[in-house]
């Protein structure tokens, strides 16, 4: 997947800190990545589901929209944090970020999953 790739070495660097809610900047960092990594599993799951849910004619059209919000989260949650890149807790702020995001993407494909797809 494109944010695995993209997000990988961020992840890695933070990869030495044990998450310690409160706790140093790494730890909350580490707390932050952990939580934006279980959200993101979460959400692909829900993707998946909702992927076998729908007709074979409608499954290009969430898998369109759900590539073009990946994209979009990954660079709205670049750009909403560019003015804390230099500090230590940027990752922490990122990874937050990303995890609000797919929390409102839950809510859309929630939607696909009962309502079918938008009109």
């Amino acid at each position: 997947m494109v944010l695995t790739a993209f997000l990988s070495p961020l992840s890695h660097a933070q990869a030495g800190a044990d998450c310690v809610s409160g706790g140093t900047v790494a730890q909350t960092n580490a707390c932050a990545i952990k939580r934006f990594q279980q959200a993101d599993t979460d959400n692909q799951i829900l993707y998946g589901d909702v992927m076998r849910a729908l007709s074979a004619h409608e499954r290009p059209a969430l898998r369109k929209e759900q590539n073009e919000w990946t994209r979009d989260r990954n660079l709205l949650c670049k750009k909403s944090q560019a003015a804390f890149e230099a500090q230590a807790d940027w990752p922490r702020r990122f990874h937050e970020c990303l995890a609000q995001q797919i929390q409102a993407r839950d809510g859309v494909l929630k939607q696909w999953l009962h309502q079918g797809p938008p009109q």
